[in-house]
């Protein structure tokens, strides 16, 4: 990017900026710090990365610097730049700068109508001796002659429209033909274009500044004198007043006229004392008749004074500067005689008036007369040097104005003022000899050359430097007799290797300076404009071919240009068509054609991240016009596209080689290399890689595993240059966007080998390539255009076989899993199995890790894999009872449909029946467990004690918990989408139901199983048995001496406590409230069954007081704990329990009439004066 100058310091800031913000959008949301804020900082971080340790307003300075390139730059800007393109020193530049008079404005006007006269001289010297460049056409020599002179006359035009001054002439020739080999004007042209006395109008500024007066001595000290000042024809002005002590004013007056000898009276007056008089008296007066040439600084003039005044001798000091108007380019006192005009030899006041930019006037003027005399027209005058003419007395250097039929000598007083005016209208005739004094010369030559003569002009002293530097030849050439084509090739070249090599990113792109004194050269030198742009292309392409950046717009225009002149479309008209240029613009077509399918093919390496902006749009833009036959004819779509498909597969295998070679490279310096790939092209560039022979030695020793590591990390990349492709180059290609989902799979299809390669030679059931699909897939499935594609499939079709063999290993080693950890299972509670097993390390790209099988595998009975829970998977199981060996089915169950759903298999059929087989196989395994957990609590209550001593194992409510898991997972690991035929989890649910009823109905089985025992010890105590009659007297005798314990109420407090502990655990342990409820229920009402058959059974028989103590206490005592385990009071109080409470009191009556108080407070009535220590 930086060597190619395509981007400037605002586009790197640009795209970085750009791949930041990316990144901070998508972190998530802090408190207290915004994105903005971030983003800020980092740009901050880059801007003082970019300036380093330079001082912030040195860049601000440097910036200006560079881009003042851009700005409208003055001639002398312009001048230094070209120095420095062209190589020119410094004092050469000044020599010529000088000599050529660069800083008089009419010796360059002059120089130009030189060249142009020139130019149409040159034109009818080639149309007369028919030396013609070769046209494709012979008709188009005469348009050349007319294409040359309307040029010239264009330039004519354009330099009469300019205007010679302000409020000057309006006067304006409408064409000029100038040629000095015309015979004999025609008389009508003549007096069309003749110029009147009107038409020659000057305005002269005068300033008139009156300082003092000298010899007042007969005036009173106290007398008051003023001056008054008037230009004849004009306006009178006066000073203010001064005493005569001291007549000092320096009072100034303005004055304009159009007289070219103006006359100036200055008059010196005193105030009359006299009561009579009626003016002040005049005491002097002086009169000045000044020229353009006259001295401007103050001078002491002699005042005319009245015979009568007695200071004779008075003088005044004063300045009088008039000024030059523009259109008057010289003047002065010359001697003349001519056939037309100043017919006697005589001494006249000359000026040399420009009426416009291409007529010019010899006038001669009189004293306090505003149009001249006489005036000659200089158009058609040659001006030279000429020797003294006999006979003519008067003048020192003599001159001429020669035309033919007409001939006007002039002689001047001394030769300086002869150079001058013969220089003036040198400039003015436009004619090509140009004089050479040749005193001047002889003089200069006598003296070496080392020091001016004092009549010299200054132009002739530098044009004598020049000639000792040796740059006189360039000053005396005639510019109309180079080859302008092979110079302003030459320039042209060398201003773009200055414009391309300065700090601001041109693109190939002139500045406006530089641009303007093109322009200039080539107007006025006749420089082709095919010419120009044909050598602009060849230069550009030469710069583009060797890795400079040009704008391919600037590239469409020159090419635009040329082709509409070849092909005779030009928007001006047809004009003319040289061989030699069509012939180079041929070439120069099929140069960029072959340029431009390049950079389409190395797209990414030639505007990386889409820079510059819209350079790739108007690439294939231009490409589409280089196709063209013509100009007018569109080229077929097809073929345009049969191209650029060309080009994208080209670049395919490109972006793919040195995608892969940085790769390579990247793997050999990661620890160098961590951050992420933003270019490939200058790090494949700049890095190199070890000779073939190194890297087929290495290819031997890489294990499968590192291959497969190289080419996950290849996958990463590859799919960032799809993303950068369809970020940065996409909007590009919109109207080829199928060429560019050809070029993705084509590009795919050569990572395909690698991966392939890859692939083979990882060992047998091995699933570390499943990263490498799900990166893939992830990506390829957001895209629309490569989803299901080409290459989408053959993923598919490589790893469906893969998965397949995976989830039926998987369902094998969890089926072992199941019949081994019934087996050993210990049922103790788990609090999390999760915080048992150790952490497992994920790979680099986000996925769970995938459970491995060993490799060893018997065919004939898969082994367990040998995978534990990861740490991420601790939040989804909260459960504090569960199994071990359930708790581990339910977690590889959930991670084996986790993983296959994270794949997110593209192709609907097979993805369906994955997860219709997942589900199944989850149903299966659940079903399994459900069953041995069933089995496992029956065998577990057989072996349990049948007494009141009997105690709720912890396993018990372990098997409960793995039921309650079964239901919650069944629902999540059996349960298909909605529509589906198959619902796994429905079939679960019915048989976890069934089981967790068989459970309730063992356990209560097994309570229920002791009290019947505790009924058949009360049962002991029946009324008319021999063992109650004994144990009744035994007990009554015995109460007589010693305190005998109440028999029945260990039997009670033994039933309670087993009762209030079996619910306690229960409630505890057992996760599922509904069915701690369903079990308490059936418990309670199966107790109270059990009661009511046990008196139902006595009902012809009186119960003994201690079955009756004993029952209340356990009736009583039931029903008040299973209330507050949340029982239904319509559970509570069913009829049983009700039949059971009757036959109770009744017994208590009876009981208390016949016993006289033997139950000891203890009743079935609600009290709460309850028995504290039966509590």
């Amino acid at each position: 990017m930086v060597q190619s100058g395509g981007c400037s310091a605002n586009d790197s800031r640009e795209v970085f900026k750009k791949h930041i913000e990316k990144r901070v959008r998508s972190l998530p949301e802090i408190d207290g710090l915004s994105k903005e804020t971030v983003l800020s900082s980092w740009m901050a971080k880059f801007d003082a990365i970019y300036r380093g340790e330079e001082d912030p307003r040195k860049q601000q300075a440097r910036m200006t610097a560079s881009a003042a390139s851009e700005l409208i730059l003055s001639k002398e800007q312009l001048y230094e730049m070209f120095q420095n393109i062209l190589g020119i020193k410094k004092f050469e530049h000044q020599l010529l700068y000088n000599a050529c008079q660069l800083d008089n404005p009419d010796e360059q006007a002059a120089q130009i109508r030189r060249e142009l006269d020139g130019r149409l001289q040159m034109a009818e010297q080639i149309a007369k001796e028919r030396k013609f460049p070769k046209f494709v056409s012979k008709e188009m020599e005469n348009m050349y002659i007319e294409e040359l002179k309307s040029s010239v006359n264009l330039l004519m035009a354009n330099l009469e429209s300019m205007p010679v001054s302000k409020g000057g002439s309006e006067f304006k020739l409408q064409k000029l033909k100038r040629s000095h080999n015309t015979s004999i004007i025609d008389m009508g042209e003549e007096n069309e274009n003749q110029l009147s006395k009107s038409d020659v109008v000057l305005s002269f500024s005068l300033e008139v500044v009156i300082m003092e007066v000298q010899g007042l001595k007969s005036l009173a000290p106290n007398r008051i004198v003023y001056c008054t000042m008037e230009v004849e024809g004009g306006e009178k002005l006066q000073t203010d007043q001064a005493e005569a002590s001291k007549p000092t004013w320096g009072t100034q007056g303005d004055f304009t006229t159009t007289h070219a000898l103006p006359a100036v009276k200055v008059k010196l007056f005193t105030e009359s004392t006299g009561v009579l008089a009626l003016e002040d008296k005049e005491l002097g007066r002086v009169v000045l008749h000044p020229t353009p040439n006259s001295p401007k600084q103050s001078e002491w003039h002699k005042m005319t004074v009245s015979k009568n005044c007695p200071d004779q001798d008075l003088k005044i000091k004063l300045a009088v500067r008039m000024d030059k108007p523009q259109n008057m380019k010289h003047s002065g006192y010359l001697w003349a005689i001519g056939k037309n005009v100043w017919k006697r030899w005589k001494k006249r006041f000359f000026v040399l008036v420009q009426v416009s930019q291409y007529t010019f006037a010899m006038c001669s003027y009189r004293e306090k007369k505003a149009e001249p005399q006489e005036l000659l027209q200089l158009d058609g005058y040659t001006v030279d040097y000429t020797d003294p003419q006999p006979g003519l007395e008067g003048g020192r250097a003599f001159f001429n104005a020669v035309k033919e039929g007409d001939t006007v000598i002039f002689a001047s007083d001394d030769e300086q003022d002869r150079i001058l005016w013969v220089q003036a209208m040198y400039r003015a005739t436009g004619q090509s000899h140009k004089p050479v004094p040749p005193t001047q010369v002889q003089k200069l030559n006598a003296k070496g050359g080392n020091v001016p003569q004092l009549d010299a002009p200054i132009s002739q002293f530098y044009a004598d430097r020049a000639q000792k530097h040796g740059m006189d030849e360039f000053i005396s050439s005639n510019p109309c007799n180079f080859d302008h084509a092979s110079l302003f090739e030459m320039v042209q070249r060398l201003t773009l290797d200055h414009r391309l090599n300065d700090s601001y990113s041109c693109l190939g792109w002139f500045s406006p300076g530089q641009v303007f004194v093109l322009d200039e050269y080539c107007a006025r030198n006749g420089v082709r404009g095919c010419h120009r742009h044909l050598c602009y292309l060849r230069d550009l392409l030469e710069r583009a071919e060797n890795g400079a950046m040009i704008d391919p717009t600037l590239l469409h225009y020159s090419f635009a240009f040329c082709a509409s002149h070849v092909h005779g479309n030009r928007p001006d008209g047809i004009g003319t068509v040289t061989v030699d240029e069509k012939e180079r613009f041929e070439e120069i077509k099929e140069r960029l054609r072959l340029l431009l399918e390049n950079q389409i093919t190395h797209f990414r390496y030639c505007f990386p991240f889409g820079r510059p902006e819209g350079a790739l749009k108007a690439t294939l833009s231009l490409l589409e016009r280089v196709l063209m036959k013509d100009i007018v004819t569109p080229v077929p779509q097809e073929e345009v596209k049969t191209v650029i498909r060309k080009c994208l597969e080209q670049a395919a295998l490109v972006n793919y080689t040195r995608l892969s070679e940085y790769a390579k490279i990247e793997g050999k310096k990661r620890e160098m290399y961590e951050h992420p790939v933003f270019c490939l092209a200058s790090q494949v560039m700049d890095l190199t890689i070890q000779n073939q022979k190194d890297a087929e030695n290495v290819g031997r020793l890489v294990t499968p595993a590192k291959k497969l590591e190289d080419t996950i990390r290849l996958a990463e990349l590859v799919i960032e240059v799809l993303q950068q492709n369809e970020e940065h180059h996409a909007e590009a290609f919109a109207w080829w966007s199928d060429l560019m989902v050809e070029h993705a799979e084509t590009f795919l299809s050569l990572f395909a080998v690698d991966m392939d390669a890859a692939l083979e030679v990882q060992p047998p059931d091995t699933w570390d390539s499943f990263p490498l699909f799900q990166l893939l897939n992830d990506s390829l499935r957001s895209d629309y255009n490569l989803c299901n594609g080409k290459f989408h499939k053959h993923l598919q079709d490589l790893f469906a076989p893969l998965v397949v063999r995976y989830v039926d290993l998987m369902e094998s080693s969890i089926a072992q899993s199941i019949h081994r950890g019934f087996e050993r299972e210990s049922w103790e509670p788990v609090k999390s199995l999760t915080s048992n097993l150790p952490n497992v390390n994920l790979p680099n790209v986000n996925l769970p890790k995938v459970p491995n099988l060993p490799v060893n595998i018997p065919l004939g009975i898969p082994q367990m894999p040998s995978f534990s829970a990861p740490s991420w998977m601790a939040a989804i199981y909260d459960s504090d009872n569960g199994s071990g060996t359930s708790e581990d089915l339910f977690w590889k169950l959930d991670a084996l449909q986790t993983f296959i759903r994270d794949l997110h298999w593209p192709e609907e059929e097979f993805g369906k029946h994955l997860e219709q087989r997942l589900k199944l196989m989850a149903s299966d395994m659940i079903e399994s467990c459900v069953k041995r957990t069933r089995i496992a609590f029956e065998v577990k209550l057989q072996k349990t004690s049948r007494s009141t001593d009997f105690r709720v194992p912890q396993s018990i409510c372990t098997m409960f918990n793995v039921m309650v898991d079964a239901k919650a997972q069944s629902t999540k690991l059996c349960s298909m989408e909605m529509g589906q035929e198959h619902q796994y989890h429905s079939k679960i649910d019915e048989l976890i139901e069934e089981t967790v009823k068989e459970m309730i109905t063992l356990l209560v089985a097994k309570f229920v199983t002791i009290l019947e025992g505790v009924l058949a010890k009360l049962s002991r105590y029946d009324e008319g048995t021999l063992f109650s009659s004994f144990l009744s007297f035994t007990v009554k005798a015995a109460s007589k001496y010693v305190d005998v314990p109440k028999p029945g109420m260990d039997v009670a407090d033994a039933y309670v406590t087993f009762v209030r502990h079996s619910q306690d655990v229960l409630r505890d342990k057992v996760n599922e409230e509904m069915y701690i409820e369903r079990l308490f229920d059936q418990w309670y009402t199966s107790s109270m069954n059990v009661v009511c058959t046990w008196l139902t059974d006595r009902m012809d028989l009186q119960l003994h007081i201690y079955q009756l103590k004993t029952l209340i206490r356990i009736v009583k005592k039931t029903y008040r704990d299973f209330r507050l385990q949340g029982v239904l009071d319509s559970t509570l109080n069913s009829k049983t329990y009700e039949t059971i409470r009757n036959r109770l009191t009744v017994e208590e009556a009876t009981a208390s009439v016949s016993e006289g108080g033997g139950l000891q407070g203890i009743t079935m009535k609600d009290s709460d004066e309850e028995d504290e220590e039966d509590d």
